[in-house]
Order: C-alpha cells, then sequence, then structure tokens
C-alpha cells in the first residue's frame, strides 16, 4: 500500500548550480549527496519538514536522465511514493494492470530500494515506488 509521497525527483543538467538554487529556497544545505552507478546519475537531497527533494544530474549521456533533459528539458522527472512492501506492491500493481518498468526492486540511492512504473499506464508521470532497504 502507499504510504506517501516519499520525494518528488527534478532532473538537472549541473547539480553544483541547481545546489545554489536549493540552497537558498530552503534556507540550508543538502543532506546527502550520492552517487547511483546502476543509474549513472548523482543524487543530491533536500529534506524541508516531511518534504524531501532529488535532485538528479546525469553522469553519462547514455542514463535515463540525460535522455529526459534531452527531451524534455530539466524539470519535476518523478514522484516517488513509499510502500511498506515493494515487492506485495509490484504484484498488486500488475494485477491491476500497470505496465511496470522494473518488476524487480533494485538498489536505489538513499538506502532505498525501487522499481518505476511506466509512465503509460500512469497519465504520464513517473512513478517510483521505494522501501527502506532492510538492515542487513
Amino acid at each position: 500500500m502507499i504510504q506517501k509521497i516519499e520525494h518528488i525527483g527534478i532532473a538537472v543538467k549541473d547539480a553544483e548550480a541547481s545546489e545554489k538554487v536549493f540552497n537558498a529556497l530552503f534556507n540550508q544545505k543538502p543532506y546527502k549527496k550520492e552517487i547511483v552507478e546502476s543509474e549513472m546519475v548523482q543524487t543530491v537531497f533536500y529534506q524541508s519538514g516531511p518534504n524531501k527533494i532529488e535532485l538528479l544530474q546525469a553522469l553519462s549521456p547514455d542514463s535515463a536522465i540525460a535522455k529526459f533533459i534531452e527531451k524534455k528539458g530539466e524539470g519535476i522527472h518523478h514522484i516517488a511514493f513509499a510502500v511498506e512492501d515493494i515487492y506485495a506492491e509490484i504484484e498488486r500493481l500488475k494485477e491491476e494492470g500497470f505496465q511496470l518498468i522494473h518488476e524487480t526492486p533494485k538498489a536505489g540511492a538513499d538506502n532505498k530500494l525501487i522499481a518505476f512504473l511506466h509512465p503509460k499506464s500512469t497519465n504520464g508521470v513517473l512513478i517510483e515506488l521505494c522501501m527502506d532497504k532492510p538492515l542487513e
């Protein structure tokens, strides 16, 4: 079951330049910066109250973020929803007829397991499901 909006992902050309904008906007520095090799992105996370923003900069012209920016420009890339059990949620959404980009969760930024729903089945919005990784 979807619990809440976990974060909103924003595709940016230059994370360092965008950091200056968001530092001023939130009047604070990011709480985390991370490179996600599997997605070929650098992430920068801000938190304001319960709300989080993730800035995503492509590290390769082959990354999904680079392709997104080339096609649509900088801007909102996805909305991520926290789920209690990502495995059960993937199965439920498949049964509901949603098209999944990932049918198996994978490691994402900020210590999460993630899976994406295809925008073709969600009114043009890329949806990310995320769950805290279990402690090992």
